[in-house]
């Protein structure tokens, strides 16, 4: 891991956005986007008019977005961010690189930012309004950093930017900041890698866990690992907490989410539903030291087939501030039953259990 970083841990929607409109507009090098979505609505216009600003004081801008989750904010924007100097490259298009690749399932789904050397950004947070699927609103959580970590943030964007583009990007180191010293690494994650990064730490973290581990995420369908070490925990005295999203806009994802929760409460997992929103933050923290905040979903998709990103931070103060986003969560959150959950109607069962195989197999 990296010393010497800063990070404020942003959960208000709106005002995590505007921080970063806000560095975009005080750029003065270069200003590195990497989006799966970026969307055709009041916060897509936003970037778009910002990114334009910048390009005309002379800043480098290069912005990489999927090119399924950003297909809206491409057919809208491209042509005049382009036009605008800005460099925008399509991640994985489809056509026939596609039928070349032989894979047409897998996505780049980081969300990350690098504002010259002094500003990263990395959490669950597109660049849309939260309302951009209707009927669910969404909450977010999103990291600002500062410190040697951006440097890092900087090298995955540059690796991506070599897979879309051939050419290679000069990577600058970011300076330590004054008075901080949360100790923080990247963890990278995807098919192009050997071994599945994201499955494998999140579930060393929590078998590394004493007391308490707390997981929060909207897609919840783990594979056979990360549901062992769920069970084993909680059977070994460890406060497993899961907080999911009570709505959720994959409804088939949703389905098969369901059929994990009777083995994991009678294993002794606490899962607890949060209701206000769409719960579409991403983290988990381990005890009193670990934090884990980016756009890793705890579901074999997320772990597998997408390119994603994590940030993991060893610092105590930090884990605190997320204690308190979680407990935020639970106070408006519905906790599940064993007892009643099991009073389900049978074909609520039965749904469950084909939505599971069949979530398997896309």
């Amino acid at each position: 891991p990296t010393h010497g970083n800063a990070i404020e841990l942003l959960d208000d929607y709106d005002a995590s956005l505007q921080a970063l409109l806000d560095d975009i507009e005080g750029a003065r090098e270069r200003v590195h986007l990497l989006y799966y979505l970026l969307h055709d609505d009041e916060v897509g216009e936003a970037v778009c008019s910002s990114l334009e600003r910048a390009a005309a004081r002379g800043v480098q801008c290069r912005v990489l977005l999927d090119a399924v989750g950003a297909k809206r904010g491409l057919r809208r924007y491209a042509r005049r961010l382009r036009a605008a100097g800005v460099d925008l490259r399509v991640m994985l298009p489809g056509g026939l690189r596609w039928r070349r690749s032989g894979r047409m399932d897998l996505r780049n789904h980081r969300k990350l930012a690098v504002i010259d050397t002094g500003a990263g950004y990395i959490g669950s947070q597109n660049l849309a309004t939260a309302r951009f699927v209707e009927g669910f609103p969404n909450r977010e959580l999103v990291a600002r950093v500062q410190g040697p970590v951006v440097a890092h943030l900087e090298g995955v964007f540059a690796s991506d930017w070599f897979i879309e583009t051939g050419k290679r990007l000069q990577v600058q180191p970011s300076p330590a900041v004054a008075g901080a010293n949360a100790a923080m690494q990247l963890l990278p994650s995807g098919p192009a890698y050997p071994f599945e990064n994201a499955r494998d730490v999140v579930n060393a973290l929590i078998h590394l866990a004493r007391r308490r581990v707390v997981l929060t995420t909207p897609y919840f369908v783990p594979d056979d690992a990360t549901l062992s070490a769920l069970r084993i925990a909680a059977l070994s005295g460890v406060e497993v907490q899961l907080i999911l999203s009570a709505s959720n806009n994959q409804r088939l994802t949703a389905w098969a989410q369901d059929s994990f929760y009777d083995e994991l409460l009678a294993s002794g997992v606490r899962i607890a539903l949060y209701r206000p929103q769409f719960l579409h933050a991403k983290h988990l923290s381990v005890d009193d030291s670990i934090a884990v905040v980016g756009s890793i979903n705890l579901d074999i998709r997320s772990f597998a087939l997408n390119a994603e990103i994590g940030l993991l931070c060893y610092d105590p103060e930090l884990v605190a501030r997320m204690r308190r986003i979680e407990a935020g969560y639970l106070a408006d959150s519905q906790p599940l039953d064993l007892r009643e959950w099991r009073r389900r109607p049978a074909w609520r069962r039965s749904r469950e259990g084909i939505a599971r195989l069949a979530d398997s197999l896309m």
